[in-house]
């Protein structure tokens, strides 16, 4: 995150509320005065925006995830500005599913490596759904997937 200083100027109240034009520029120097400093903030996209004051607002700090699979659960402590990938990359040492044999569905839509956990909603003790791909795990059912292994190398037999 980054902090920018800048300075808000406002109108004097007693100018806005009294409704009259005032007689000349000089005039109107005098009533501006200074409001506060704006905080801004640097989001994954790059969008330079006004930082919001929610005391923990979403996209900060560490939030709790239940990641449900078919058959069990964990709960996954993260940051809240890390990304879909990072998670399946927490996710390969609790399940020992590597991150490209992992679907992670959140809010009913798979979610890419890429994405945002905060920018696409996700907040403290939300779940997640983990589930295994369907083309990868029948390949591992017919043998052609082993650990070490690459996706189709041919081996011969050799019979002595």
């Amino acid at each position: 995150m980054i902090k920018l200083r800048s300075k808000m100027f406002l109108r004097g109240s007693s100018k806005v509320n009294s409704g009259r034009a005032s007689g000349g520029g000089a005039a109107e120097k005098g009533s501006f005065r200074v409001a506060e400093e704006i905080k801004w903030e640097l989001r994954p996209g790059g969008m330079l925006v006004q930082k919001r004051d929610n005391g923990g607002s979403v996209g900060e700090g560490m939030i709790t995830i239940r990641v449900t699979t078919v058959s069990e659960w964990h709960d996954i402590s993260i940051e809240s500005t890390s990304t879909f990938g990072e998670l399946k990359m927490i996710l390969s040492l609790v399940t020992n599913l590597e991150p490209r044999e992992q679907r992670v569905l959140f809010k009913g839509k798979e979610r890419e490596d890429g994405e945002y956990l905060h920018m696409v909603g996700v907040r403290d003790k939300d779940k997640v759904l983990l589930l295994e791909d369907p083309a990868i795990k029948e390949k591992k059912l017919h043998g052609m997937v082993a650990r070490g292994q690459a996706i189709g190398t041919t081996y011969r037999t050799i019979s002595v």
